[in-house]
């Protein structure tokens, strides 16, 4: 029977860990596991064949670390004859054992994509696609995307696996304990990007015991719309005679796991730690569980790399003023590819209170590919809203989705055939909502019955593509009332009709309404009241207007939208009455806007202000500026000194945004884009000392490794990048670092502090020992350790020092660890 006929009838079982079954067949510390594919072919068949002898229904190739990175051409091992060998493994235990699937394993490359790491995406894609036509042919049943821990190298894999095969595709992520990604994304998050994707089963692996692993469990089987997977570690690890154990056997294993299976969830299995023993504990207890299907979830959904928004009753904002229409000065920052001016009105609209923002960047005479592509990685790399992509030129719309890191809004299609031949493949490869216009070859009905059929006719096409209407927003169209005095009437009950008739979700550019006429935001305040009272979804507005703003928030008070009025009250409470002149939000004298518990607000904040108005140097390095800060800085210095600058701008700075990460109002990619920013800043007043004769003096130096065998270096190049904003000097050995290196760099540098990563089990012993060998040689040195597998327990068992959790905790025990030495204690 076929793997996705079967997953709906019964519950179907992954196997355990392989790198701990490794570890105690011998393999080695430092050593490359993907190689026993080759040298040892025997013993990783007899682990395939141990899981299937107890149950278990898919077996993973061993190839989790296998790309071109890790084993590059012309190196000591061929990257195609261990994938071949990996899958043929599998294929003849499954062939022995006569039942089981065969999943070719596509781990994560250990390196951070563009614009937060070093790798381009496009190259991220090829990476996989060579596994994957590798795999394929090899003879794989299925392809695997495991332990993602950003959401961004999961697009790559997963479109690498999609455009390359017919095989069924499965993801999981790897959450932390807050059910959020590395870079930033939850569980929403994921599962809107790569149910747009087209994955067949989504689920979470790796970092966490099932225990810790059942509140993800449960929010995936609410959100997913497709088959969910589960496969815990076994507990937490800790060192235990030189190998990393775990602390939960197969019957509390099965226990847990038992209770994931009751709450629904479609296919259990394990990771790290688990054994054969955990997976037929497993397979006795939940084998005969009803297997229940999941449901069709209709939730219109949009995704940044952060957060998703909820296209629902709760209206959406989406920012209209990255476009060039009517607005000379973008166009000529268009002209100039000036992205730091369309950040700032990116970065304005949010402080306003945009949840999404419209990008257009259409003009005569510049290359529109070239430019979506430009503006949305710029964006992406400081904001984190989802994005609407606004074009009509589909290279430049397929080119914005492919590289977009989320699951976007596309502005649009319509009813034209031509139109929707065009749009909807691409809707359907990379996902998306997309807008679809009321208008078709006739062009646009002068009655809402006129437009109503379109949008039917829409929704039909659409689904010949498998595109549910769900993941459509009929634009109702409002024309100039200047021009049609019952246009307004005509969109509303377009509105309306949408909602009622065919349970449909809206969207409106508000503005239109008003051309031509004087004082255009009285009448657009107005529309858009008008226009949310009949269903109006989402609205692309300007969210600097104060009139539309103070709209929107009544609507949603006066809607039950806005629970005891808090929003409201958050941003209006402290303002005088408006017969004084007080101010509202687009101009100045506004508060901050608090999250809308279950509405589409995400922390939001309103800052004051309007346009375009330098920010100062702390802001741009909050923001993730880098050209702001970089004028910020030069502007400050001809005023005062250097150090005045350091200590009382940039260090408050980033010590804010470091709160913020701890606190989990800030993620990943904005910490390294504010670190970026600062980092620009310093090179100017690096330079301006060096001409003035004066240096900036060091705090010390550390050293930094990502010990012998892994070469998962994500986490210690975040690092890198903190501690050198923090005014330390860091001598970065690599991956891969042997411990006898690791050990001569800090006798010979006489360091005070060493910094040490691992992403694998495999290579934790590699760490105890570069630990053991630093207390020998190098006694004076302290050990700070990190990564995937490490807990504070497990990082006591190997003797280090102190665990960091995340890149800011390694700071702040730097600070502790040198602030200590400077006072001999």
């Amino acid at each position: 029977m076929k793997l996705l006929e079967e997953i709906k009838r019964r519950k179907l079982f992954f196997d355990g860990g392989m790198g701990s079954l490794l570890q105690a067949q011998g393999l080695g510390a430092g050593e490359l596991p993907e190689t026993w594919n080759l040298l040892y072919p025997d013993r990783i068949k007899e682990i395939h064949r141990q899981y299937l002898s107890v149950g278990c229904d898919i077996v993973i190739t061993n190839t989790f670390g296998a790309n071109r990175l890790k084993y590059p051409a012309g190196g000591a091992f061929s990257l195609k004859e261990i994938i071949k060998a990996a899958v043929n493994n599998a294929r003849e235990a499954v062939k022995e054992e006569g039942h089981g699937w065969v999943a070719l394993d596509l781990g994560p490359t250990g390196k951070l994509l563009k614009p937060l790491g070093d790798l381009d995406f496009d190259h991220a894609c090829d990476i996989y696609k060579e596994v994957v036509e590798t795999g394929c042919e090899a003879g794989a049943d299925l392809i695997l995307v495991e332990t993602m821990s950003d959401g961004y190298e999961a697009k790559a894999a997963v479109l690498a696996a999609k455009e390359n095969s017919r095989l069924p595709v499965f993801a999981t992520m790897i959450f932390d304990e807050k059910g959020k990604l590395l870079t930033g994304g939850n569980v929403e998050s994921a599962v809107a990007m790569l149910e747009g994707l087209g994955v067949d089963a989504l689920g979470v692996n790796c970092g966490l015991g099932p225990v810790q692993m059942k509140g993800i469990a449960e929010r995936l089987l609410e959100l997913a719309s497709v088959p969910v997977i589960v496969n815990p570690n076994a507990g937490l690890p800790r060192s235990q005679d030189g190998r990393t154990v775990y602390d939960i056997d197969e019957e509390q294993f099965g226990a847990v796991m038992e209770e994931m299976a009751d709450m629904g969830v479609h296919v259990l299995g394990g990771c790290c730690g688990t054994t054969p023993k955990h997976i037929k504990r497993l397979v006795n207890l939940c084998r005969d569980k009803q297997q229940i299907p999941p449901t069709e979830k209709n939730r219109t959904v949009i995704s940044s790399y952060t957060h998703a928004v909820v296209i629902d009753r709760d209206p959406v904002i989406i920012g209209e003023r990255i476009n060039p229409t009517g607005k000379s000065k973008f166009k000529q920052a268009l002209k100039n590819h000036d992205l730091e001016y369309i950040l700032q009105e990116g970065v304005t609209q949010q402080d306003h209170g945009a949840h999404v923002l419209d990008v257009n960047v259409g003009l005569p005479g510049i290359h529109e590919t070239q430019m979506m592509e430009d503006v949305v990685k710029e964006l992406q790399s400081v904001i984190d809203l989802p994005l609407q992509i606004d074009t009509s030129d589909t290279k430049a719309m397929e080119r914005a989705m492919r590289i977009y890191n989320g699951k976007p809004l596309i502005n649009s299609v319509n009813g034209k055939k031509e139109s929707m031949e065009a749009v909807f493949p691409l809707v359907k490869r990379y996902g998306g909502v997309v807008v679809a216009l009321a208008l078709d070859e006739n062009g646009i009905p002068g009655t809402a019955e006129g437009r109503l059929a379109i949008a039917e006719k829409i929704y039909k096409k659409a689904e010949e593509y498998g595109i549910k209407p769900k993941d459509i927003l009929i634009d109702a169209l409002c024309l100039t009332v200047s021009s049609d005095s019952r246009g307004a009437l005509t969109t509303l009950k377009t509105l309306r009709a949408v909602r009622d008739r065919l349970q449909g979700k809206t969207i409106l550019g508000v503005s239109n309404i008003s051309f031509g006429l004087p004082q255009r935001e009285i009448i657009n305040a107005a529309f858009f009241t008008m226009a949310l009272r009949e269903g109006l979804n989402a609205a692309i507005i300007n969210p600097n207007s104060k009139a539309m703003m103070q709209a929107f928030y009544s609507f949603r008070a006066l809607s039950d939208l806005d629970p005891q009025c808090r929003d409201y009250i958050e941003l209006y409470g402290s303002q005088p009455p408006l017969s004084q002149g007080a101010a509202g939000p687009g101009e100045t004298g506004a508060s901050d806007v608090k999250p809308a518990p279950g509405g589409p607000f995400l922390g939001r904040q309103w800052k004051g202000g309007s346009g375009q108005s330098p920010l100062g140097l702390g802001d741009c390095i909050r923001k993730g500026l880098r050209e702001g800060a970089h004028e910020a800085v030069k502007t400050l210095l001809a005023e005062r000194e250097a150090l005045d600058i350091i200590n009382n701008e940039m260090i408050p700075a980033l010590d804010d945004v470091g709160k913020g990460f701890e606190k989990g109002t800030v993620f990943l990619p904005q910490l390294l884009m504010s670190a970026e920013a600062a980092k620009a800043a310093f090179q100017v007043i690096k330079d301006s000392m060096a001409d003035s004769g004066k240096g900036q003096e060091k705090k010390g130096t550390i050293i930094l490794a990502t010990v012998k065998g892994d070469i998962h270096d994500i986490g210690k190049n975040i690092v890198k990048v903190l501690l050198e904003n923090y005014g330390y000097e860091v001598l970065d050995l690599g991956k891969d670092v042997a411990p006898e290196i690791i050990v001569e760099a800090a006798v010979e540098n006489k360091v005070p502090l060493v910094g040490l990563s691992a992403l694998m089990t495999t290579t934790v012993p590699s760490m105890e020992e570069t630990i053991v060998r630093l207390r020998q040689e190098a006694p004076w040195v302290k050990i700070m350790v990190g990564g995937a597998v490490l807990t504070e327990e497990y990082a006591r068992t190997i003797g280090a020092d102190q665990y960091c959790r995340d890149a800011m905790a390694s700071v702040n025990y730097a600070e502790g660890v040198l602030v200590r030495r400077e006072l001999g204690i």
